[in-house]
């Protein structure tokens, strides 16, 4: 008699439900590809504007570039993060997930792929054209790029985190943003450092292994988290 071993088939498991919530998640989103577009339309405009706010000359754009691109970045992230889990609890959809029998961490870690594919690929992808308008040197390209894959899905990391703690608040728009900002700072200071030491011809390695660093802890603690929040949200 084979002795029952339910450990293999765990891991298909939690593999196909995070699939098909990413895969239902990335289907809305090519629904709604222009509200989808949101944050990269803002995340280009605001570049173009920055030199008719700041002025044409080349070294004060790059010597801004690196921050700036860096700011305009969370701000993108941050436009829609709202999506996150606010119409899922509208339509009582977020209810139907928490009470799924997939972990709730895996559905909320899907979701933020989702999300992260949607806003923080295409900020990343288009950072070298963007950046090149703000006259930012091709020294400091590579590790704007780097830093931005990391810290864009670190973003929406946090994001979710603050969503979840605010879903079932009507003021959640306005706590939101309050209560994960100081959690942006390291990020923005270790993603500009590294471009700013590249552009100095030195080694902007050492910020963006820590960068990687708090983006790994987050990835562990992070969807936790958001599960654990959007449950007391649900039964409260």
């Amino acid at each position: 008699m084979r002795s029952p071993n339910p450990e293999p088939e765990a891991l298909p498991s939690l593999a196909t439900g995070f699939a098909a919530l990413l895969r239902r998640d990335l289907l809305l989103a090519w629904r709604r590809r222009g509200e989808a577009a949101n944050p990269l339309w803002f995340f280009a405009m605001i570049t173009a504007l920055v030199p008719l706010a700041v002025g044409p000359e080349p070294a004060l754009l790059a010597r801004l570039a690196p921050g700036m691109v860096w700011i305009l970045a969370l701000l993108g992230t941050m436009l829609a993060a709202d999506s996150l889990f606010r119409e899922d609890y509208v339509d009582g959809a977020l209810e139907q997930l928490v009470l799924s029998p997939q972990p709730l961490w895996v559905l909320v870690l899907a979701r933020v792929t989702a999300h992260w594919l949607v806003t923080g690929v295409p900020i990343t992808l288009a950072s070298p054209l963007l950046a090149g308008w703000l006259a930012l040197p091709a020294g400091g390209v590579p590790m704007l790029v780097a830093g931005l894959a990391l810290g864009t899905l670190t973003f929406c990391l946090f994001a979710a985190v603050g969503g979840a703690l605010t879903v079932a608040l009507g003021a959640g728009n306005v706590l939101r943003p309050l209560l994960v900002l100081p959690l942006y700072v390291p990020v923005l200071i270790f993603g500009t450092a590294a471009v700013a030491r590249a552009l100095e011809g030195g080694d902007g390695s050492a910020p963006l292994a820590l960068l990687g660093a708090i983006t790994a802890v987050t990835l562990a603690i992070a969807p936790v988290a958001a599960a654990a929040a959007l449950r007391v949200g649900i039964d409260g």
